[in-house]
């Protein structure tokens, strides 16, 4: 079976993007356009969502809300912050709270699959009967 990663980006080229990235690897993607939208597909999908990458800025629930709700929602889901705007201190302030990776857009599809599959796999070591 394959799992599934949640990509939260309110830019559909960058969903689009990841989704042709993973491509061809064990992960197919759900995709949500709103913190709204990935919040519901977490309810419906908290068994197979292995990772979830997060935009950062986005209208309505920013990144920063949407991180600290899936952390509180799901501690073991691993979260990958993916954004256009490069910020030292933020960076710091996801990896403190337990995001995993912090990744700068655009990113190379060797960078993005092997983050996924890190991700991925601390996920099954924090959580193994989520799958």
């Amino acid at each position: 079976m394959k799992h599934q990663v949640l990509i939260l980006d309110d830019e559909p080229d960058v969903r689009r993007v990841v989704r042709q990235q993973l491509s061809g690897t064990q992960f197919d993607v759900l995709e949500a356009g709103t913190a709204e939208q990935a919040m519901d597909l977490l309810r419906d999908y908290a068994l197979t969502v292995q990772v979830v990458i997060c935009d950062v800025r986005m209208p309505g629930i920013s990144g920063v809300e949407a991180v600290s709700y899936i952390r509180e929602a799901h501690p073991t889901k691993p979260i990958i912050v993916l954004t256009g705007y490069p910020d030292l201190d933020l960076a710091v302030d996801f990896m403190k709270s337990g995001v995993v990776d912090y990744i700068v857009k655009p990113v190379e599809k060797d960078a993005l699959v092997a983050a996924v599959e890190k991700a991925a796999a601390r996920h099954q070591k924090f959580d193994p009967h989520d799958d």
